[in-house]
């Protein structure tokens, strides 16, 4: 198929056409078979592209309401829903996550603060009792999580949560309002910024959903499944079944670790409150004071879990370029998805950005077709050629 054939739908504001351009060439040249991108500058939806195809033969348009896996972007909108709840009084940062969830307290985790979760500082990174399938039941993940020790002391090492953070914030949020944290999300979050982001789809979402295409170059996925690896250890109770990224488990179920959909629109308009300090189109979610917390640096170096650099926030990646890169401000904030999708948000600029694909990038990080995007976003000369 030609670049020419290949359909492309949405706007672009002409100051941003370097982002369309780039998106274009990802179609071209990089080997894209569907996939959305989205930009927010003061407020105001400059970008909203969408194209390709929903599957991998290439029979499906990408269309505009078409939504995908975005992996571990959700690990922040989990994040996200507790520093809502701490903005509104009824979560304490400061405390011990058993305050909220007693049974986390066994084997030396009584003194693990929220914040040390949230900072992917915690300690509690394992689950060896945790059997394959667990992810998908939701109970014995979480009682596993609970009867394990930790790997560290809270606050010693940084170590990227792979699976149990969603849990744990889950649990907080769910003794907490007495909802799951997926709909807690839904109608705290998404439902009022119009956002087109959720953990658990209904089965008319779930309907909407492009196949995920693996990778075979994504060095996150192969690294998990080299038996000795932190990350392999971290995911014991992983199903072992082929359609794990497309199953109805993943799309209906709710598994906060990695388990959101939504298209680059949705996380844009999420980020743009935040860069916007809490709020866009004049409906506030959160105090300023909150997302200045949320955004500041807590570790940076080499991960415990991955062995790859990393600088880290309270749930949030910071600006890790060439990993995981958010223009040149240092201060952006955001989260990648291991198959490639990324959100941020530059507060200083007020800009938002995400994109989402549904064939998985190459590498460790964010892959070539995310960073290029970015970097045309942010106004960045390409670094990169077709090549890299």
């Amino acid at each position: 198929m030609s670049n020419t054939d290949i359909p492309i739908g949405g706007m672009c504001d002409p100051a941003f056409v370097a982002v369309e351009d780039t998106f274009r060439e990802n179609f071209a040249s990089r080997q894209e078979i569907g996939a959305a991108v989205c930009v927010y500058k003061d407020g105001e939806k400059v970008v909203d592209l969408w194209g390709g195809h929903r599957d991998e033969a290439r029979t499906e348009p990408w269309e505009e309401n078409t939504i995908v896996l975005m992996n571990s972007v959700v690990k922040a909108m989990c994040a996200l829903t507790v520093h809502m709840l701490a903005d509104r009084g009824q979560v304490d940062l400061d405390a011990p996550v058993a305050d909220y969830w007693p049974e986390f307290a066994q084997n030396g985790k009584e003194n693990i603060l929220v914040r040390h979760v949230q900072g992917h500082e915690c300690g509690a990174i394992f689950s060896d009792s945790a059997k394959p399938g667990d992810w998908f039941d939701y109970p014995a993940q979480c009682a596993a999580i609970a009867a394990q020790a930790p790997a560290f002391p809270a606050g010693t090492k940084g170590a990227y949560n792979t699976i149990n953070i969603g849990f744990i914030l889950g649990e907080v949020v769910r003794n907490v309002t007495g909802k799951s944290i997926g709909t807690y999300l839904r109608e705290e979050i998404s439902e009022p910024l119009g956002a087109e982001y959720n953990l658990g789809l209904t089965p008319d979402e779930a309907a909407l959903c492009a196949t995920m295409h693996t990778n075979p170059e994504n060095k996150f996925w192969s690294t998990g499944a080299q038996p000795g690896s932190n990350l392999h250890r971290a995911w014991s109770g992983r199903p072992d079944r082929d359609d794990l990224l497309n199953c109805t488990e993943i799309r209906e179920g709710e598994l906060p670790a990695f388990g959101g959909h939504g298209n680059a629109r949705g996380a844009a308009r999420i980020y743009a409150m935040l860069a916007g300090n809490g709020e866009v189109d004049g409906l506030r979610l959160l105090k300023p004071e909150t997302v200045a917390r949320a955004s500041q640096l807590v570790w940076e170096g080499v991960c415990y879990m991955t062995d790859w650099p990393l600088r880290m926030g309270l749930g949030f990646e910071q600006n890790s370029p060439p990993y995981i890169a958010m223009g040149e401000n240092m201060n952006a904030f955001g989260k990648l998805g291991s198959g490639g999708a990324l959100a941020f948000c530059d507060r200083e600029r007020n800009l938002a950005f995400s994109y989402c694909t549904n064939f998985q990038c190459e590498g460790a990080g964010t892959g070539i077709r995310c960073r290029l995007l970015g970097e045309a976003a942010a106004g960045i000369a390409p670094a990169w050629t077709a090549d890299a």
